[in-house]
């Protein structure tokens, strides 16, 4: 019965396309654009929410930083730079003591950066160049990945050994015509160092954040006997420390909590005192986004609504139509022994079969859109957002054909075989 019920709908439908056709197009237009309009800004967001995620990934996932200056503003909306300045900067000393005390914690690292170094290979020379200092487990913490050689091992790090693990766009432009630069010396600031890695390749990130293709990274041990990284205001360069939490500790709630503690314990802060340092998560900047992006995916739904509401009663319009040219056909069906909910179904699925065909079209042009070249940004045609394209659509047929199937349901046979 169902299956009857689907093949008359579709057969209708088809036919009332095919008799109608420029009627038919006009009426479903609405619903084309509104679907364009929500999948197309839907398609978009998630496209720039992705970017921008990949891009922030440098930050590491499951990690808090502690740094003097916090991501994000307080609870009173203000951002209180002056004390925030006034802050001592994370210390090699405090790195020490949380890493012999830590429990909760899988990986940690002690880091400082500097993005103007100069690299020299003979003649060869790679200006700003990302210069990284960082300790054992730095690519534990952050996504470095080794794609040749290895990374520097612990006791390279503490004993500051002169080694380095380079970019690809580090690598390409220091040691041209195919030289491999694995056990190759260079110079940073007059000083050789030895290489003995080299990072996967990265490409560009969508806005413009650090990559690993230009970083340097050498033991922080090492770094700092170039620069000056204590916990004065005015220190060359300034250190952070990132700890990655265990997979059991949702929220990384108890790390943050032994951290806090161990941080107040070891600056000698009193129970009213407040904190002197921030802990910082990417989670907080990617919240940020997020609701920005909720924002952006309201006002779609806002646009495309008025479309769609157009393209409902454009639907209804068609269907009422139909109930009116077929009211001699409905009442045969009917005195055939034909059910209520026979002719209700009957016209409720050409209704719903109409109004997904426009969003179908919508959903196309959002794919047509989705082949556009722009730049760094890959726009992608989700399965979740043809989903909810298809099923808004089905939804709106449903509402704009339930009254007219439901008036076609309750006409009488006879004045219906009459009306003829």
């Amino acid at each position: 019965m169902i299956t009857k019920l689907i093949m008359e709908s579709f057969r209708f439908a088809w036919n009332a396309l095919k008799m109608n056709a420029f009627r038919t197009t006009l009426s479903l237009l609405g619903v084309t654009v509104g679907i364009f309009a929500i999948i197309g800004v839907f398609t978009v967001v998630d496209s720039l929410e992705k970017s921008i995620r990949d891009s922030l990934s440098f930050l590491g996932t499951g990690v808090i930083y502690i740094e003097k200056w916090p991501f994000t503003v307080d609870d009173d909306g203000e951002f209180k730079w002056w004390d925030f300045w006034q802050r001592p900067n994370p210390s090699y000393n405090e790195f020490k003591l949380l890493e012999e005390n830590l429990r909760n914690k899988s990986s940690m690292v002690i880091f400082a950066r500097d993005g103007s170094s100069v690299l020299k290979y003979k003649n060869n020379s790679y200006n700003e160049a990302i210069l990284v200092g960082g300790s054992y487990q730095y690519n534990d913490v952050f996504n470095a990945p080794v794609e040749r050689g290895r990374y520097f091992t612990q006791n390279e790090m503490k004993n500051g050994t002169n080694v380095a693990v380079i970019g690809s766009a580090v690598s390409k432009a220091l040691f041209k015509h195919n030289i491999d630069p694995l056990g190759k010396e260079f110079k940073i600031r007059n000083r050789k160092y030895v290489i003995i890695g080299i990072l996967e390749y990265e490409g560009e990130s969508f806005i413009g954040t650090p990559s690993n293709d230009e970083n340097c990274i050498i033991p922080y041990v090492s770094f700092r006997k170039m620069f000056n990284t204590g916990t004065g205001r005015w220190n060359e360069k300034t250190s952070r420390i990132g700890i990655k939490g265990l997979e059991k500790d949702v929220g990384l709630v108890e790390l943050e909590y032994e951290l806090r503690g161990q941080l107040r314990s070891r600056r000698g802060l009193r129970p009213k005192d407040k904190d002197n340092f921030a802990l910082n998560r990417p989670e907080a900047i990617a919240g940020m986004i997020g609701g920005i992006f909720d924002v952006i995916g309201m006002a779609g739904w806002f646009i495309g609504g008025f479309s769609i509401l157009v393209g409902g009663f454009g639907i209804a319009n068609i269907m009422f139509v139909s109930v009116r040219e077929r009211t001699h056909i409905i009442g045969i069906q009917k005195s055939l022994g034909a059910k209520n909910y026979f002719v209700l179904f009957q016209f409720l699925f050409e209704s719903v079969f109409l109004s997904v065909l426009g969003g179908g079209a919508g959903l196309f042009l959002v794919f047509l859109l989705s082949l556009m070249s722009l730049g760094s940004l890959e726009l992608v045609l989700t399965f979740q957002n043809v989903v909810l394209g298809l099923g808004v659509s089905a939804a709106i047929g449903m509402v704009s054909g339930i009254i007219p199937a439901a008036l076609a349901a309750r006409m009488d046979p006879v004045e219906a075989i009459r009306s003829a």
